[in-house]
């Protein structure tokens, strides 16, 4: 499943030093001048998971694989983006591809740092930012109500879809994002094909200085105020620190350069994890002497569907799964000694899978 998150925020915040030090498979340009990212980059970033390394640890594979999600890294938007400023239009339309927004927002000082905006202001910055989203949703939600008013003259079935349109635009005309409505199911469709640039999920990152990376400062302290009510998370780091861990291959100098700075584990991976965990999705395993991997679905996925994203015969062809929790899996070693004891289950179609379920499937085509 290729989910993406997209890295957004104003000119100079941190945007690219985050991506490079988040990507492990592509490196985006970092410059201090606007619009210096002005195609998407976009990286595979490997989701950091213990659970692997002690299933591999057990099962001694030829290799071991992580899951992975996209980290694309949009360029800065700018005041009146919405109305095209700063090739608005394009950058707008690059979020609109992405399936959760981790939006960037600067909580340092620096003269050094070009800033077009004045003083040091987060919350003004991240409001910026949803003004120019929201204005562009309302530009897309009325384009739709001229549609659906023009289908109920000849369908009265567009009735609670229009009601549903009205409903938005009047929420974005109140300068609130449409991911703090609270849509029915039903809802949500009406609006599915518009994929609004509000509606998606979010995730902060506070991009601090080097003294307040742990502690954070009043700037991350402002921003984590302004963003209380929308059940939002504030990851606080230093971008240029994460960068420099990032760059090295030796996991021991990373060990010294972490404890150097008191740090446990890279503010890196509790944000993949975060927007993993952002983007609702689970992770199951299959284990076997030839590799130990992770593989990425959406929570709720029944077996089918799982196993469809190794391939899609599995799917079609599916008769059952052999399931194993990962505790059980853990706790008496092997496959065989949990068939042993009766922890590997035999699941049909409509088995809900669990995260951290091993899992192998058989099927027929």
């Amino acid at each position: 499943m290729a989910l993406q998150a997209g890295i957004v925020g104003l000119p100079n915040v941190g945007k690219s030093t985050l991506f490079n030090a988040v990507s492990n498979s592509a490196k985006a340009q970092a410059s201090n001048y606007r619009f210096c990212t002005i195609d998407p980059n976009v990286g595979l970033v490997d989701v950091p998971d213990a659970r692997l390394n002690k299933l591999a640890e057990l099962v001694i594979p030829d290799r071991i694989v992580p899951t992975q999600i996209e980290i694309v890294d949009i360029a800065g938007l700018v005041r009146g983006a919405s109305k095209g400023e700063g090739l608005g239009n394009k950058f707008l339309g690059n979020i609109r591809e992405v399936d959760a927004i981790i939006h960037v927002i600067r909580c340092f000082e620096d003269e050094n740092v070009l800033r077009e905006e004045g003083a040091i202001n987060p919350v003004s910055d991240k409001e910026i930012i949803d003004t120019e989203l929201q204005l562009k949703d309302l530009d897309s939600v009325e384009k739709k109500i001229q549609k659906t008013e023009k289908q109920l003259k000849l369908d009265p079935k567009y009735k609670a879809e229009l009601q549903t349109l009205i409903k938005c635009k009047e929420h974005l005309e109140q300068g609130k994002s449409i991911r703090a409505l609270d849509l029915d199911k039903e809802e949500k469709l009406a609006i599915a094909d518009l994929c609004l640039l509000t509606d998606k999920p979010v995730l902060y990152v506070a991009n601090v200085d080097e003294p307040s990376m742990h502690t954070g400062n009043k700037f991350s302290d402002a921003l984590k105020e302004a963003i209380k009510h929308e059940k939002a998370e504030v990851i606080i780091m230093n971008n240029n620190i994460e960068a420099q861990i990032a760059e090295m291959d030796s996991a021991e100098d990373k060990q010294l350069f972490m404890e150097e700075y008191k740090m446990t584990e890279p503010a890196l991976d509790r944000l993949i994890h975060s927007a993993y965990k952002l983007l609702n999705l689970y992770t199951y395993f299959t284990a076997g002497v030839q590799e130990v991997r992770a593989w990425t679905i959406h929570e709720g996925w029944k077996a089918p569907q799982a196993a469809s994203v190794i391939h899609t015969d599995f799917e079609k062809g599916f008769i059952k799964a052999e399931v194993i929790g990962y505790d059980d899996f853990i706790q008496y070693g092997s496959e065989a000694a949990c068939r042993e004891v009766g922890k590997l289950r035999i699941e049909g179609k409509e088995y809900i899978v669990k995260d951290g379920d091993v899992m192998h499937f058989r099927f027929n085509v």
